[in-house]
């Protein structure tokens, strides 16, 4: 392995101290449908940190910050999630989508 790319290398332990995360469930009885996958990308996109979203019932994480990403999630009612964020105001973020997700998108 060549000295450049071990430069490139960085300790797990450096991800793992900044990562926060919150499983909430889809409340509201449209689900994840286009207004409140806008309304959580845009949200997240208010924060600096990176946001990661999944089902729990499958692995795949998609951007928080995109609206595509987010719908393919295909979340209907009492689909449970897991938001995780990384970076300096991860725990502000999390509280505010999970307090979005909890409050149904503000739809019902």
């Amino acid at each position: 392995m060549s000295s450049r790319c071990l430069m490139k290398l960085t300790p797990i332990h450096w991800y793992a101290k900044d990562l926060k995360s919150s499983r909430v469930l889809i409340l509201n009885r449209l689900g994840l449908h286009a207004r409140p996958a806008m309304s959580f990308a845009s949200m997240a996109g208010s924060f600096r940190c990176s946001i990661k979203v999944h089902r729990t019932d499958n692995q795949e994480r998609v951007d928080g910050k995109s609206v595509m990403q987010m719908l393919m999630l295909a979340c209907t009612q009492g689909t449970e999630i897991e938001i995780e964020a990384e970076g300096a105001d991860a725990s502000e973020a999390i509280a505010a989508l999970r307090a979005l997700v909890e409050g149904k998108f503000e739809e019902e």
